[in-house]
């Protein structure tokens, strides 16, 4: 940063101070929102109240010192080679880390060093490799709210990836397109909308409000075309998309403000399509454990781990996205099977293509960091080594008959011509991770490095042998030649024979034990040794900037190239998953039919190890598009209905399946309401919750969609929760046309396989013995006979006593309900017996609106009137 502006500074800030304060608070007033790491030497300080935060959150000594008159300024310090660890904890925290470095070395430096502040790091602008998960992109997304249409746009700084999508006004794909991009870090305009704020409420974002301006359309329009140097934004279809555009354009100017040196690493932005994958609500994606269990639990035990055999952080993250965003479309769909089963049928090419894929390292990241100028020396030579290796994967495949999309993939991977080569000529073989840690340029690669590294060297010899002569002329064998950066070279002679050194010694520092003195020889040597590391230090940054430059010119072929290896990785460890497990390919198609033969949860089925799971069929089809399924705790219910949600969406992945056969009618979307969870920080209970999943579910599901409900209605009374699975059911069965699987205790809900066609009845398989219940796990037709809730409640330990007691009450109610379904079979009611707990919902309907009439003011024509209207409606009731 300038060092101008000083006529900002507060006035007792600035009375008195030396100039490096002054400095500090230069740059600490264009940066008030971040903790500014200020680089003094070896050490990054923080002055005032960023020392006293740093210090409380790292756990660091706070000292102070007199900088101003007066006044003991507070202060703390981390070593600037350990600065991202801590870096990395404060950004965890939520706080932004402003880093001022040295601009020039200070040994040269003729007054004040100057500094400039070279990165703003903040939780969505995350660029180091130590600050980062190689295996997920690190989202930074913006979302610019309008009268008519709402922008979502999102960025990866550290790859480049840059998106952005426009969606009607009230509509919700933006919000599941937020949830599945977990973003690091959202923006938002100042003076958010009421109902934008309530949206995104309880949904753990780290927001960061930014100026209203930067969301204006046309602003951001203009600093769009600006940075893709275009006349327009039609060429990336959004001149119609205004919002979409605002967005995009308020994210590059936050990436622009923490990135001083540019954002070249945006090299294209491409719009959002609706239906260009399928879109998994946040519920779907916690009930299925797709990539994340539990709010702040890892990848363990989550599809994404079950079927990774990625060798790669390129492959990894394409996993996770092709999970997070699975296809829609059978044709593309089957692309990627035929590319799985043509690595599984090749098992000698895939186990070479495994250990080729072993030595890529991260280049999409890679090649951003040398774009910026961020990259080191070891980060080329990664580079090199990539670049070999996608080389010797496009040997390997280029002697194979490949598939459409491996064929694609392989021609992708044509290296930029000469620069592994160069890179390889340039560095040595070991290069340090960065400038002015070690050797970096190769002897033989350039004449100057060699000339002036053979001064330095030479001068090495020099002083030894001006340390053996010294030596022999005082006659002090302890004697010794040494070096530190404050005072140069020096001749140290412990203090018990200082007084046999020569006249022409001068004293240079006086320790506790030695003395150390200089000579005009050393002096002289000094200056030509110094003179030689500065020259070869300038020259080897020289040459290394050129290498960078060359790789950042071909970021647009290193991305590509990185694509296709990271797409490879994906496919070859889908290979290797259903090779090693036995996994099956499904008949994927646009067809309405989903029939599995003896399937498996591939997630439980690894946890509980080979031949412990059992597998069961599933069949839904136009003619049995809900599955309704009852059965005790603990029987397998929920499993079930999940396992064929993981199944599908596992397939439209691209995945072979566990199961004997699979013929998967691709879906649009699948839908879970599972399990139950208060929403305290919202102010929801339990049942508002499930209400809330219901309600998307019946407004946003086709027919097209897979839906999984468990235990819809039990955060309510009996007759509450019946009466809307009930209706659930039967919007689903009649408006809705989705292919359902419906977990439930409600048996009374399985009369309505005699009412709805197209619903067939499930239960799980139990056994009795001796007083004791078996779960064998297994689905058959046909409802449960009772709901064994006493003898789980056993299994959980419920105390003797309370359970003697339970089966009391349940005898009682059970005689209760025996009588009233006789009742009901005397009175020739075809229901009475399988629904005795609920009356039917038109007798419901009017036994409400009698309550509610007032009899002092109705009309004799009005009574008849609500008369006819009832039996009517009662009549129809039993047609």
């Amino acid at each position: 940063m300038s060092a101008s502006g000083a006529e900002s500074l507060p006035a007792e800030r600035r009375g008195g101070a030396p100039p490096l304060l002054e400095q500090y608070l230069r740059i600490k007033a264009e940066h008030p929102e971040a903790l500014l790491f200020f680089r003094l030497g070896d050490f990054f300080e923080l002055f005032f109240e960023d020392a006293e935060i740093a210090a409380r959150e790292l756990d660091l000594v706070l000292t102070g010192r007199e900088l101003q008159k007066g006044r003991r300024v507070p202060m703390c310090g981390v070593p600037h080679h350990a600065a991202e660890s801590y870096i990395r904890r404060l950004v965890e925290k939520g706080y932004r880390v402003a880093l001022c470095e040295q601009m020039e070395d200070p040994r040269l430096a003729r007054g004040l060093v100057e500094r400039q502040v070279i990165r703003v790091i903040s939780a969505g602008t995350l660029l180091e490799p130590g600050l980062l998960d190689a295996g997920r992109n690190n989202f930074l997304a913006a979302v610019a709210p309008g009268r008519r249409a709402l922008g979502l746009a999102y960025a990866d700084a550290s790859t480049g990836e840059f998106r952005t999508g426009e969606w009607a006004t009230g509509e919700e794909g933006w919000l599941e397109e937020l949830d599945r991009l977990q973003p690091a870090e959202v923006l938002l305009p100042e003076g958010l909308p009421a109902e934008l704020e309530e949206a995104l409420s309880g949904r753990g974002l780290r927001i960061t409000l930014r100026p209203a301006r930067d969301f204006d359309p046309a602003r951001a329009s203009a600093r769009l075309r600006e940075h893709f140097q275009t006349a327009s934004l039609a060429a990336f279809d959004l001149e119609t998309r205004p919002q979409g555009a605002a967005a995009a354009g308020a994210l590059l100017a936050y990436l622009a403000d923490s990135q001083p040196a540019g954002v070249a690493q945006l090299t294209e932005i491409r719009l959002l399509q609706p239906g260009e994958a399928m879109l998994l609500d946040a519920a779907t994606r916690r009930n299925l454990e797709l990539t994340q269990r539990g709010p702040e639990g890892g990848r363990q035990g989550t599809l994404l781990e079950t079927l990774d055999g990625t060798v790669t952080a390129l492959g990894l993250r394409t996993l996770r996205r092709w999970i997070e965003r699975p296809l829609t479309r059978a044709e593309a769909v089957n692309r990627r099977l035929d590319a799985v089963e043509t690595l599984v049928r090749n098992p000698l090419e895939r186990a070479r293509l495994r250990k080729l894929l072993g030595g890529v390292r991260d280049a999409e990241r890679l090649a951003t960091r040398a774009v910026l100028g961020l990259a080191g020396p070891r980060d080329l030579l990664e580079i090199a080594q990539t670049l070999e290796a996608a080389e010797a994967v496009r040997q390997l495949l280029g002697g194979m008959a490949l598939p459409e999309l491996l064929a694609g993939l392989a021609a992708a991977l044509e290296p930029p011509p000469g620069l592994a080569e160069e890179l390889r000529r340039a560095l040595v073989d070991e290069p340090p991770s960065a400038l002015g840690e070690g050797d970096v340029i190769r002897p033989g690669y350039d004449a100057e490095v060699d000339r002036l590294r053979s001064l330095s060297r030479n001068s090495e010899d020099e002083i030894r042998a001006i340390e053996q002569r010294e030596r022999e002329r005082t006659g002090i064998r302890s004697l010794r030649l040494g070096y530190n950066r404050v005072f140069g070279y020096y001749i140290e002679v412990s203090r018990a024979q200082r007084n046999q050194v020569p006249p022409d010694y001068v004293r240079k520092q006086t320790l506790a034990n030695a003395e150390r003195y200089v000579t005009e020889e050393l002096r002289a040597l000094e200056e030509r040794v110094e003179s030689a590391r500065e020259a070869l230090a300038r020259r080897e940054a020289e040459l290394f900037a050129a290498l960078r430059g060359r790789v950042g010119a071909e970021l647009a072929r290193l991305r590509a190239m990185a694509g296709a290896l990271g797409r490879l990785d994906a496919l070859q460890g889908l290979a290797e998953v259903a090779a090693q497990r036995g996994y099956v390919r499904p008949r994927v198609d646009d067809g309405e039919r989903i029939e599995i033969v003896q399937g498996r949860h591939p997630v439980v089925e690894r946890a509980l190890g080979p031949g412990e799971f059992v597998p069961n069929d599933v069949v839904l089809a136009p003619e049995r598009r809900i599955l309704l399924i009852t059965g005790p705790n603990m029987a397998g219910k929920s499993t079930y209905a999940r396992q064929v949600a993981v199944l599908v969406l596992a397939a439209q992945v691209g995945s072979f399946l566990p199961a004997e056969s699979a013929h998967i009618g691709v879906v649009d979307r699948i839908f879970t309401r599972i399990g139950s969870a208060d929403d305290l920080a919202a102010g929801k209970s339990t049942f508002m919750v499930e209400m809330g999943e219901v309600a998307h579910i019946l407004r946003q599901a086709t027919p097209r969609s897979l839906v999984v409900l468990d235990e819809v209605g039990r955060g309510t009374s009996t007759f509450d929760g019946l009466s809307l699975a009930w209706a659930v059911t039967e919007y689903l069965h009649d408006r809705v046309g989705a292919r359902t699987l419906f977990a439930t205790h409600y048996h009374e809900l399985t009369g309505l396989e005699a009412k709805l066609p197209a619903l067939v009845n499930l239960t799980m398989a139990v056994e009795e013995e001796g007083g004791r219940i078996l779960f064998l796990r297994r689905v058959k037709p046909g409802a449960a006979s009772r709901s064994y809730g006493i003898e789980v409640a056993r299994l959980a330990g419920i105390p003797a006593e309370v359970l003697r007691r339970a089966e009391r009450i349940l005898e009682r109610l059970e005689r209760e309900q025996a009588r009233r379904a006789a009742r009901g079979r005397l009175e020739g009611s075809p229901e009475a017996e399988q629904l005795t707990l609920l009356p039917p919902p038109e007798l419901l309907q009017v036994l409400e609106e009698l309550r509610r009439i007032d009899v002092e003011r109705t009309t004799p024509l009005e009574a008849l009137e609500r008369l006819a209207a009832w039996q009517a409606l009662l009549r129809g009731s039993e047609a």
